[in-house]
């Protein structure tokens, strides 16, 4: 019996694993639109953030604590869009045969996600309006690349 055992154990560990691949995300859960929608929200949230850090920077002596809060909201929203681009966009809507089969297109998604991904990190470094206007029009090709019907 112990025999048995020890040589199911062997052969389970000795045994290649199989392995499939699958989404980071469950199938069918979110659809292009709505991560697109919340996109928008965070660049909603930004554009505010950007305001109200610029109002409340007149005084920080007595802003400080919602200095501190709308900084770290503005960091907050910049890095989700950053991570929905990454993970969401180029880990698993670009797929790496449409670089075969239109590569026109693919080199647009990913130079989009691109773009927006730094559009995203200058909001970060800074409160400069053009930077936010610069997220939202990088994000308004991004949508229409990628077929949103989502009006912003």
């Amino acid at each position: 019996m112990k025999r048995t055992i020890l040589a199911l154990c062997a052969l389970a560990v000795f045994t290649p694993a199989s392995i499939s691949a699958h989404c980071q995300v469950p199938c069918g859960i979110y659809a292009d639109d709505n991560v697109i929608g919340k996109m928008h929200t965070d660049y909603e949230t930004i554009e505010k953030a950007s305001k109200q850090i610029i109002e409340l920077s007149k005084n920080p002596a007595k802003n400080a604590h919602q200095l501190t809060r709308w900084i770290l909201n503005k960091e907050s929203h910049a890095q989700s869009i950053q991570t929905t681009v990454t993970d969401y966009f180029l880990a698993q809507r670009i797929k790496l045969g449409e670089a075969s089969t239109d590569k026109e297109s693919y080199l647009k998604k990913v130079t989009s996600c691109h773009r927006v991904i730094v559009a995203a990190m200058k909001c970060k470094q800074s409160t400069d309006a053009k930077a936010v206007e610069t997220l939202h029009n990088e994000l308004h090709t991004f949508m229409e690349l990628f077929g949103t019907k989502i009006e912003h």
